[in-house]
């Protein structure tokens, strides 16, 4: 979850900044980040580090490599992934508390 909000931050930098002479957006990759974790075994999910990455692009007539259609349709994708995320981690919780006899 803590991937999927860092790149809604970032997505809504870069349609902020889609009028930004010479601006250059920025994304992050957090399902490769995550597969290469669990690949290596090497840190726990939980302290896994997200980098944000500059994304190479079509600069437009003010060097702006930002397409507002193409970051509002993204922004409406990880606006749904993490609702799913949210929904997965509430039935999960539900789970654990019915096991444990809690509510």
């Amino acid at each position: 979850m803590r991937g999927a909000w860092m790149r809604q931050t970032l997505l809504t930098n870069n349609v902020a900044n889609a009028d930004t002479p010479g601006y250059r957006r920025e994304d992050v990759n957090f399902q490769a980040t995550l597969r290469n974790a669990m690949a290596g075994g090497e840190e726990s999910l939980s302290q896994v580090q997200f980098q944000p990455e500059v994304q190479p692009g079509e600069a437009g007539p003010n060097g702006n490599g930002v397409n507002i259609d193409q970051e509002s349709a993204q922004l409406s994708e990880n606006g749904l992934d993490y609702q799913a995320m949210t929904q997965v981690l509430g039935a999960r919780n539900g789970i654990l508390r019915s096991a444990m006899g809690v509510g």
